[in-house]
């Protein structure tokens, strides 16, 4: 494909959905609202119609994508288009033939397994929350750590949670997930987080930690500090939450490789390793990280637990 093509077609990207609005057509929200946007600019320079899309067209358009995007990638792309033909009463049949036989081809051919994020270990938990200090931008982050680790939460709800969504009630916190991956309409989702046995992993007592220098009871929770350490009123973006993981990780010393790098997904990965660990039941463990695919959840465990329950431990080698 003619990259310049390309690029004017993103530059036409404001009118493109303009046209689409004026039908009357939802993108989607979020990363999925971008795939749709980026599909539409394709569709629009090759000359084809985005919406509704022929089967052939998205079958051209995955194959478009074949050297340069990841199979995980090139399948939420489908699955962002087919979200939004279907949420717009469109049809929608990804089992097409057109479809199908150009994705089967791409992943045939540039297939690799996912990358997986790596469990943060209880002890790495705590070597991490050892180098917060007292200091505004050492209790921010030790509550993100938390919090992130005891709620199961996504980057995305850590640094959307506003300062009222998180209620004292006896025992602990009351965590409103406004919205998340799994809940795109926002119906909304409500965590409780237990006071811990210990004072330095304790979530409920890093919150309240936080709360005494930030001072403010709405807004964002979790909030941007200046170099000064003044505690700004934004909001933290969703990447900032990956790079205190890894400054965090850089001051306790960790030797992390490329193939292990630590990313924010991990306090959530951890999070269902440790609840298997415990015995707890598969469907309590779904109800707090909200999980709908148990296959998903239950990856994170086996994953884990490739070495220590090998059975070729069990074996005379």
């Amino acid at each position: 494909m003619n990259e310049q093509v390309l690029a004017r077609s993103i530059r036409d990207l404001p009118d493109i959905v303009h046209e689409l609005k004026t039908k009357s057509i939802t993108l989607g929200y979020g990363a999925a609202n971008r795939h749709v946007r980026l599909s539409a600019a394709w569709c629009a320079a090759q000359d084809f119609i985005p919406v509704p899309a022929a089967p052939a067209t998205i079958g051209a358009y995955l194959a478009s994508l074949a050297t340069s995007h990841a199979p995980s990638t090139i399948r939420r792309r489908l699955a962002a288009i087919g979200k939004m033909h279907r949420f717009n009463g469109l049809l929608w049949n990804p089992a097409h033939q057109d479809i199908q036989a150009p994705l089967r081809g791409v992943l045939r051919a540039h297939g690799r397994p996912p990358k997986k994020a790596p469990a943060l270990t209880l002890d790495m938990l705590r070597q991490l929350v050892e180098t917060c200090d007292r200091s505004a931008r050492g209790r921010r982050d030790r509550a993100l750590l938390l919090l992130g680790f005891a709620g199961a939460l996504r980057r995305s709800e850590l640094v959307a949670l506003q300062a009222d969504d998180v209620t004292e009630v006896p025992g602990g916190l009351r965590l409103l997930i406004r919205r998340s991956k799994t809940d795109a309409v926002g119906q909304g989702a409500e965590l409780g987080l237990p006071r811990g046995r210990y004072l330095t992993t304790c979530s409920v007592r890093a919150f309240h930690d936080w709360m005494a220098v930030a001072q403010h009871k709405a807004g964002p929770l979790f909030r941007r500090i200046s170099t000064a350490g003044t505690i700004g009123t934004e909001a933290l973006n969703a990447d900032a939450v990956r790079y205190i993981l890894l400054r965090r990780a850089a001051m306790a010393g960790f030797q992390l490789d490329g193939a292990e790098r630590l990313s924010a997904h991990a306090l959530r990965v951890e999070f269902i390793t440790e609840a298997y660990a415990k015995g707890m039941r598969d469907e309590d463990i779904m109800r707090h990280t909200r999980h709908r695919d148990l296959r998903t959840m239950r990856g994170y465990v086996q994953r884990a637990g490739l070495v220590a329950e090998s059975p070729a431990g069990l074996l005379d080698l």
